[in-house]
């Protein structure tokens, strides 16, 4: 063979292109491993694995998780009511206690049911909040505000408890979160001061201590929410809770040992149907819906739900307590579902 000849084979098979050298038969001199080596090397460029793909952020839950959290609303509606039929037949430490404890011994049976295993070591923190904030911290307090203030009045002091949560979920999240924008927090801060300007209103501008009861269980409950609502986001929100109010069983037994020798106990109709409510569903049903749709649609928008609460509440307390509405109610209640309107309209 000429040397020119040569070098014009060696042109041809250097400017082939790579699929011809896979597919070419074994007789024109291609290797046993070169078609193996080739789809070796091209398969990962073309599988994606499934773990790979994103997942949704939290914030895009849509309709869903909107009527999850507004679920979760109605059943924490109905929470002071039950708590004030649970007044007449317990003392305020005893429903306190027999609360946790049974909607811990709730939560224990469908975690061992269901086998769950313990959370991861980095979640614990989180849960403690929850568990400190709203297993034992909210219930106690407004239980005590319950025993001087009326039902409506509490619900609607307790209106706070969105904004609260929202700026508490801003914070934990800091600069690695998404902020909310201007006309979420004017919207949130607006329904804010229409719920606080009620409350002045029926109590002629002077709280009293059951208002100071209730301001700091909205405090140590938006912590609570915050938290929840993050770590529901990892964990699913039933056990959320349910590891909250079983972290809270020490507590909470004890609680009842001390107090059901202490006060006086009567076991009425309402007595025991506020307490199972309270048990049931605040403590622990309401909450797997509140922090899957918290979870869905983000911390801050399904607070701003919360604002309707007081009003419900205030329905409620007519219709089953028999107390007198508040005038001021109607222009309250309008003011507040303009501003729930505006806030799930607003960019977060």
């Amino acid at each position: 063979m000429r040397a020119q000849d040569s070098a014009t084979l060696r042109s041809a098979i250097a400017d082939r292109p790579a699929t011809a050298l896979t597919t070419a038969p074994a007789t024109a001199g291609a290797t046993p491993e070169a078609p193996s080596t080739a789809s070796a090397t091209a398969a990962p460029a073309t599988v994606t694995p499934a773990a790979a793909a994103p997942k949704a952020a939290p914030g895009t839950g849509g309709s869903a998780g909107t009527a999850q959290a507004a679920l979760g609303v109605l059943c924490f509606s109905f929470s002071f009511p039950a708590t004030a039929w649970a007044l007449t037949g317990f003392g305020p430490w005893t429903a306190t206690g027999l609360r946790g404890l049974l909607a811990g011994v709730l939560a224990a049976l469908c975690l061992a049911a269901a086998r769950v295993p313990l959370p991861e070591r980095r979640h614990w923190p989180g849960l403690l909040v929850v568990s400190a904030g709203c297993v034992l911290g909210f219930p106690l307090l407004t239980t005590l505000a319950l025993r001087t203030s009326s039902t409506a009045h509490s619900a609607v002091v307790i209106g706070v408890l969105p904004l609260a949560t929202a700026a508490v979920a801003a914070l934990r999240a800091g600069r690695s979160g998404a902020r909310p924008s201007r006309l979420f927090w004017g919207a949130a801060l607006a329904g804010a001061v229409a719920v606080l300007g009620f409350t002045l209103l029926q109590s002629h501008g002077r709280p009293g201590l059951a208002d100071l009861y209730l301001f700091a269980a909205l405090l140590i409950c938006a912590a609570g929410y915050a938290e929840g609502g993050r770590i529901s986001r990892e964990l699913p929100g039933w056990q959320v809770i349910g590891w909250a109010v079983v972290a809270a069983l020490p507590v909470t037994a004890l609680t009842t040992a001390l107090a059901l020798p202490a006060e006086p106990v009567e076991f009425g109709g309402k007595a025991l149907a506020g307490l199972a409510y309270t048990a049931v569903v605040s403590q622990f049903g309401g909450f797997v819906v509140w922090y899957r749709g918290m979870a869905a649609i983000g911390v801050p928008r399904a607070s701003q739900l919360q604002l309707a609460q007081p009003l419900l509440t205030l329905i409620w307390s007519v219709l089953l307590l028999g107390e007198v509405l508040p005038a001021a109610a109607p222009v309250t209640a309008v003011v507040v579902l303009l501003c729930i309107a505006l806030t799930q309209r607003a960019r977060v």
